[in-house]
């Protein structure tokens, strides 16, 4: 039976994979201070014990979105312990190599390829059984720009997010007819350690300064802006909430309006 989502409180169970660090950490923190019941899991072993020490009230585990038994042990701990899922954000995935593809190896490719595609389906593919006998539910993937534009120097982490977005329309089409929504999230450029790294990388691979690289990246948006991660949190509650009730299928810029990748 189709449901429209109640207001986020204790009656809300959430999943959010790696979530012990950057926007993960921002939407569990956020879905914490609303009072919903938080599971997170990140293969950074610090990240966890800090969010654990920080979060006791939450589930937090030691897992890499990879490791199908791992996963698979963790997501039934979940089932358990919650009795199903409201929310699943699959934010777990990295930028891969910067370069010109013909300087790329096969593993850089598929390491690329295994952490944003492979976590996103395991992540999915639990999410989508539990939900279907639920008949309610809100699965929110992690893409980017990069999955609405081709990117240069970045051709593995275009082709991974590029297959986010079809792997959302599809689980959306399988998953509506029993009240389940799913969308994905498009970020620009967010601030933090993580695009620190990805600029320095892609500095080095095209011949440039950070500086330069950064500059781009704003000059390239309409709003001319970088993005927080609290501006993908407040877009992630919103599709959560009862105002985001028939919302399903999209890909959702959260980037200033990209005009074009650099």
């Amino acid at each position: 039976m189709k449901q429209t989502p109640a207001e986020i409180g204790p009656q809300t169970r959430v999943l959010v994979t790696a979530g012990a660090a950057g926007i993960g950490r921002a939407v569990a923190e956020r879905f914490l201070a609303l009072g919903a019941r938080v599971a997170i899991c990140d293969n950074d072993a610090d990240a966890v014990t800090a969010f654990a020490t920080r979060h006791p009230q939450a589930m937090a585990a030691i897992v890499d979105i990879v490791d199908e038994p791992g996963m698979t042990a963790f997501l039934a701990r979940v089932e358990a312990t919650f009795g199903g899922i409201d929310i699943v954000h699959a934010n777990a995935g990295n930028g891969g190599p910067a370069g010109l593809i013909e300087d790329l190896t096969p593993s850089e490719w598929q390491q690329t390829l295994n952490v944003n595609l492979m976590g996103s389906f395991l992540t999915c593919r639990w999410a989508a059984r539990v939900m279907r006998a639920q008949g309610n539910g809100l699965i929110v993937l992690m893409s980017s720009t990069a999955g609405l534009f081709g990117y240069p120097y970045r051709s593995p982490y275009a082709t991974a997010k590029w297959g986010i977005i079809g792997l959302m329309k599809t689980l959306a089409m399988e998953l509506g007819p029993a009240g389940v929504r799913v969308n994905a999230i498009c970020p620009g450029a967010v601030e933090g350690a993580r695009m620190d790294r990805v600029v320095a990388n892609e500095a080095a691979a095209r011949g440039l300064s950070s500086q330069e690289v950064r500059a781009q990246y704003v000059a390239t948006t309409s709003l001319k802006t970088w993005v927080s991660a609290e501006d993908i949190v407040n877009q992630i509650v919103f599709l959560a909430g009862p105002a985001g009730s028939k919302i399903s299928g999209q890909a959702l810029a959260v980037d200033g309006h990209t005009e074009a990748i650099m």
